[in-house]
C-alpha cells in the first residue's frame, strides 16, 4: 500500500523530526511512505478575512500540485469526521483492496485548508475539536497509520 503525507510548513526542532523517523521505520515493513512538505506562506500575525484565504490558496494550489491523482485523498480537518483507531483501520483496509491501495493524507498548515483542497478530499478526518500544532499532527497522524496497519495485520500493539 502506497501512503501519502502531504504537510504544509517544515519540522524544525529535532524532536518532531525523530519522531517521525521512528514512524517511518515501522511503517516500512507495512507500506511504501512519501512524505511531502510543502512550503507555507510567510504572514504577518493579524491578517484580514480575505488575506487569510489568499494564504490558503497558495498553500492549497502546492497541496494539490503534491497530490497523486489516483489517490484516495482524507484532509485532516476540524471539521471532519471522528474516526476511532479501528474504523480508520477498516477505511486503509478498503482502500488496499478496492480503492486502488493509495492513500494521500493531508495537514494544512496554520490556517486550515483551502477550499479547493476540501473539494478534492474524498474524506475529512478530525482528531478532535481541539486545535494542534502541524508539527505534532504529523507524528500523531503517522502513529496512528501505524496503529491501523497493526490492527489489520492482527499484530499486537500497546493500548
Amino acid at each position: 500500500m502506497q501512503i501519502q503525507i502531504i504537510a504544509v510548513g517544515k519540522l524544525k526542532e529535532k524532536y518532531w523530526n525523530e519522531g517521525v523517523a521512528e514512524y517511518r521505520k515501522r511503517l516500512g515493513p507495512y507500506a511504501k511512505l512519501d512524505l511531502r512538505e510543502v512550503p507555507d506562506e510567510k504572514a504577518p500575525d493579524s491578517l484580514s478575512e480575505a488575506e487569510a484565504e489568499q494564504v490558503k490558496a497558495r498553500e492549497g494550489e502546492r497541496i494539490l500540485a503534491a497530490l497523486k491523482p489516483d489517490a484516495h485523498v482524507i484532509a485532516l480537518a476540524i471539521d471532519g469526521e471522528a474516526w476511532t483507531s479501528e474504523q480508520l483501520a477498516a477505511h486503509l483496509a478498503k482502500q488496499a483492496v478496492y480503492g486502488g491501495g493509495s492513500v494521500a493524507f493531508v495537514i494544512g498548515g496554520s490556517l486550515g485548508l483551502s477550499p479547493a483542497v476540501l473539494a478534492r478530499a474524498d474524506k475529512r478526518l478530525s482528531f478532535g475539536r481541539m486545535t494542534y500544532p502541524h508539527q505534532l499532527m504529523r507524528v500523531l497522524l503517522l502513529e496512528q497509520v501505524y496503529r491501523a496497519f497493526k490492527i489489520n495485520r492482527g499484530e499486537p500493539y500497546h493500548r
